[in-house]
């Protein structure tokens, strides 16, 4: 082929792939952008719509974007009732809500009466709420413990939790954090450690929370430690959020239509957290979650 031949062809081919303008089209909007092609979302309402003051308000953005599922924060600062009402209503469903958070800490023995008392009025609420998981954290560092004391602790205080999440048929999932960039000095962070506490605990209603953004910043290689905690089945949910930013998909530098691909193949068909602030607006970001699941 002469030169001039390969020259023609070369530029025939990108002239029709690119406009007439001579700019790459985006990708054309989807009207309900919540209903995605191969991955159920549940957009995290406490990061979403944050200048929203109003909870019921912020479920009406959530199925007005097409999302059929949402979760939440603590639940003492919400209307129990009116959140029930609103969810059926509108269709969504709540998959998971926090039922003990960072302070005081499961990681210190002297909390875990607070910390049974807690579990069995959150099993309450989630009965009321039609959802069948909640998620626990382990708690920020104590002065002069160990880690693997503190880790022990934690295992402890499942422990007396687990029975009671069993008898209401709830799950708890236990979150590990990160503490390169948003939870310096908390306890627990990274796979294995939060493998080998709830391999300890050993009920199948204490299960992992496992946050895709701190597992990426603690320790990457995602999909690979995503098939080990698939292998031991100790997973219970997944949450995602890019970095840096903690944005939606699209906007760091992980690429999420890989690792969502992985989850098909892990036959995981739970729900996958939006635990992410929009970058722009919510419609935007529920436009590039929609681009991610659409491999």
């Amino acid at each position: 082929m002469t030169p001039d031949r390969r020259t023609f062809l070369s530029a025939g081919a990108v002239a029709a792939l690119v406009p007439s303008t001579g700019r790459a089209e985006p990708e054309p909007k989807v009207a309900k952008p919540g209903q995605t092609k191969n991955t159920k979302f549940a957009v995290n309402i406490e990061m979403w719509w944050r200048k929203e003051r109003d909870y019921l308000k912020r479920l009406e953005a959530a199925a007005a974007l097409g999302f059929n599922a949402v979760e939440l924060w603590p639940w003492e600062n919400k209307d129990q009732n009116a959140v029930a009402e609103t969810c059926e209503r509108l269709g969504i469903k709540i998959v998971q809500f926090t039922a003990w958070g960072f302070k005081p800490g499961l990681n210190d023995p002297k909390n875990h009466n607070q910390f049974v008392e807690k579990i069995e009025k959150g099993c309450e609420v989630a009965k009321k709420w039609k959802c069948s998981m909640m998620c626990v954290v382990a708690g920020d560092d104590i002065k002069d413990v160990p880690q693997e004391k503190m880790h022990e602790n934690v295992i402890e205080g499942l422990k007396k939790g687990a029975p009671i999440a069993q008898k209401h048929g709830i799950t708890l999932i236990l979150e590990p954090m990160n503490i390169r960039v948003d939870h310096k000095g908390h306890c627990l962070y990274g796979s294995a450690p939060t493998l080998k506490i709830v391999k300890e605990v050993n009920s199948k209603y204490v299960k992992i929370l496992w946050d895709l953004y701190h597992m990426h910043i603690t320790e990457g290689d995602l999909c690979g430690h995503l098939r080990e905690g698939f292998a031991a089945d100790m997973v219970g949910y997944i949450q995602l959020a890019d970095h840096p930013g903690r944005n939606e998909p699209g906007t760091g530098e992980i690429h999420y239509p890989r690792v969502l691909k992985e989850l098909k193949a892990l036959k995981y068909t739970g729900y996958v957290g939006l635990e992410c602030t929009p970058l722009g607006t919510e419609e935007a970001a529920a436009q590039a979650v929609y681009a991610a699941d659409n491999w």
